[in-house]
């Protein structure tokens, strides 16, 4: 095992599976006494025996007393999920008799694993890096498409090779540059500054269109928060009603119906929506708790990612349409102006409203052109193709490290515009490496791992 840490050499266990009454529940076994121990629980065979990736099946025991008919699963090292000898333990899915398992291998000397520790573990034996055992996190709490498919990208190593290829052109030229510098009497030079001048142009512009991923990451890990915003009864209710397809909010023909704000999650095209129906928006009303439900739309307005506003084609001046637009670009509150009752087959808008670009027609009671306005939800979330082969930074530690990659790969730049020496630019550089560093683990320290591994679920 990578030795920089110490404390490492023990075996651990866990329950693989979530707590509770099921089929199987699954506990994993990692570490280097881990079949001494299992074995010493398992009379109908020899495990130290049987080749790696077999399953054994027969009755686990504690002395006289049978725990379960169990599957074992036998993963010899290095060739394991953690990098050495595990086991998992198939059991029957009774809670009190995975504990009466759990329970008889630590009474062997074997711990519970805390969390995230046997992929803690994985990184340490080099069976991957930081990046890939992060996106296993990420992938376990994926619940989308586009959430499952960018961590599956990153735990296969996207992202990680996308980072080596930048990592490694900067350490060819640092050795160079480091070369120069055992050679300094002689004055020559060995790194070619015109190449580097082009290598830190390439890398600057590779990490900016990283860190400009940052924001379509944002929307596919965390989804989008997406408020219906509009006058009193211009059918917001009965939109989120026909999104979702379920009578989900009250509609009714009074103005005004609702007072409080609802959120419902609706997944398309694999990106998540949070959709919020606000109360209706007036500018004076009588009614106290109308007022509440007014200032509270207002305010869910500012905070969402995008605002759909939603108006009642033939309650709506041109004039008021364009004044709503100015105010929400003013405030750069990125949303869809939406003409509701439009219930007609025409996809196109009557006069005067055709001459107003960006309008979507539709007519919720009907659920006329929704898929329309479905797929306009998506381009404004998006701004651009999900590409599976793309990589797409959805970290905020790895954002925050290519901020400082990029403002350190400024200061290379700057140093070979004012012809710094060879050792100021390879301090320069070596700063570079050591923010790639981190994102890949390479460069890392114990409270760092812990704090990252502590937000996995045991088991994991």
């Amino acid at each position: 095992m990578n030795t920089m840490l110490n404390g490492w050499d023990d075996t651990i266990a866990a329950l693989a599976t979530p707590p509770g009454v099921g089929a199987i529940g699954v506990i994993r076994v990692s570490g280097p006494r881990t079949f001494e121990v299992v074995n010493a629980l398992f009379p109908s065979k020899d495990l130290q025996q049987q080749p790696s990736h077999t399953l054994q099946v027969g009755l686990m025991k504690e002395g006289d007393t049978v725990l379960d008919e169990v599957v074992l699963s036998l993963f010899k090292a290095p060739r394991s999920y953690t990098g050495e000898d595990v086991i998992e333990i198939s059991c029957h899915g009774s809670p009190f008799l995975q504990q009466q398992v759990l329970q008889a291998i630590t009474r062997r000397g074997v711990r519970i694993a805390k969390p995230g520790e046997f992929t803690q573990r994985a990184f340490l034996n080099g069976k991957m890096d930081l990046a890939q055992a992060e996106s296993v996190a990420d992938l376990i709490a994926s619940n989308t498409e586009a959430s499952r498919r960018t961590a599956l990208h990153h735990m296969r190593g996207g992202f990680s090779t996308d980072l080596q290829q930048l990592r490694e052109q900067l350490i060819r030229f640092s050795a160079l540059i480091e070369l120069e510098l055992d050679f300094s009497q002689e004055d020559v030079e060995f790194a070619d500054r015109a190449q580097l001048q082009q290598l830190i142009a390439q890398l600057q512009l590779a990490t900016q269109r990283l860190l400009q991923s940052f924001q379509l990451g944002n929307v596919i890990k965390n989804g989008v928060s997406v408020a219906i915003i509009g006058k009193p009864n211009a059918g917001k209710s009965t939109l989120l009603n026909t999104l979702l397809n379920e009578n989900r909010a009250i509609v009714s023909d009074i103005a005004g119906t609702t007072r409080d704000t609802i959120e419902e999650v609706l997944n398309i095209d694999g990106i998540l929506f949070r959709l919020i129906d606000t109360a209706g928006i007036r500018e004076h009303t009588q009614d106290a708790i109308e007022s509440i439900g007014v200032e509270r739309s207002r305010e869910k307005m500012r905070a969402a990612d995008i605002v759909l506003y939603l108006f009642d084609i033939n309650d709506t001046t041109p004039a008021e349409l364009q004044a709503v637009r100015a105010g929400l670009d003013g405030e750069q509150i990125k949303h869809l102006l939406i003409a509701n009752k439009a219930d007609t087959d025409a996809a196109t808008l009557p006069e005067p409203f055709g001459q107003l670009p960006g309008i979507i027609p539709i007519s919720a009671r009907q659920h006329r052109h929704i898929d329309r306005l479905r797929a306009a939800l998506v381009a404004k979330a998006v701004q651009g193709n999900i590409s599976q082969e793309s990589t797409i930074v959805t970290n905020a530690r790895h954002y925050e490290a290519l901020q400082k990659l990029g403002e350190s790969l400024n200061e290379v730049q700057r140093g070979i515009n004012d012809q710094l020496p060879g050792d100021l630019l390879a301090l320069d550089i070596r700063q570079s490496l050591h923010y790639l560093g981190t994102i890949t683990g390479q460069i890392t320290n114990e409270d760092q791992l812990d704090f990252i591994f502590s937000k996995f679920c045991i088991g994991k």
